[in-house]
């Protein structure tokens, strides 16, 4: 069997002569709803076909996550190696994606943001590029070689940073920014509050 990448640019894959398609947006077209608690950050919800992927286009939802560019495609357990849990995400689909999720914050309290970060093995150029947003706004750029890398060993490696929230409601995104397939990948996303060392 050739493990070939197959690209489509739609919502539904078909495997095995069985329509999986994803689910329908969870918010409503006129922005996100902000969540209590920052959720779903290793992407296992929805379960995309095992050993395949299913393609997210823009205004789809991934569980807690809103496609709000592009589009992306969410791999299910067995395609290739996660950081955590079963599944991960390719921010590039057919073309380059963005994914953001809302949830409830403190205005003046910091965050910290940490998340595994690799690139699809599998083809194009050796280095997938990214940001990560806050609020829509660029707050850090990423990158990641695939050179050696394989479906078996992703190579993952951890990033971080820290955002002060200015109002109730924070949405927390990623972007591509490398052009075509085979995009730069996430998993294991976490977001906690920093609280003052007791001294």
């Amino acid at each position: 069997m050739s493990f070939a990448r197959t690209r489509l640019a739609v919502a539904a894959l078909l495997v095995a002569g069985t329509a999986v398609t994803l689910a329908a947006p969870a918010h409503a077209a006129g922005g996100h709803r902000a969540l209590s608690h920052f959720d779903d950050g290793s992407f296992e919800t929805p379960k995309a076909p095992a050993n395949a992927f299913a393609n997210v286009a823009t205004g789809q939802s991934i569980g807690p996550w809103k496609v709000t560019a592009g589009n992306v495609d969410l791999i299910g357990a067995g395609f290739w190696q996660a950081a955590e849990g079963d599944q991960t995400l390719d921010l590039n689909g057919s073309t380059s994606g963005t994914v953001a999720q809302s949830f409830t914050t403190v205005p003046g309290t910091t965050y910290s943001v940490t998340y595994a970060l690799a690139g699809n093995p599998d083809g194009g150029v050796a280095l997938r590029t990214g940001r990560a947003l806050i609020d829509g706004q660029a707050f850090q750029d990423f990158s990641f070689d695939v050179t050696g890398r394989t479906r078996a060993a992703m190579g993952y490696v951890g990033r971080q940073f820290t955002f002060v929230a200015q109002g109730t409601s924070t949405t927390l995104g990623f972007t591509s920014t490398v052009a075509g397939a085979y995009g730069p990948v996430i998993d294991d996303v976490q977001v906690k509050e920093c609280r003052p060392c007791c001294g």
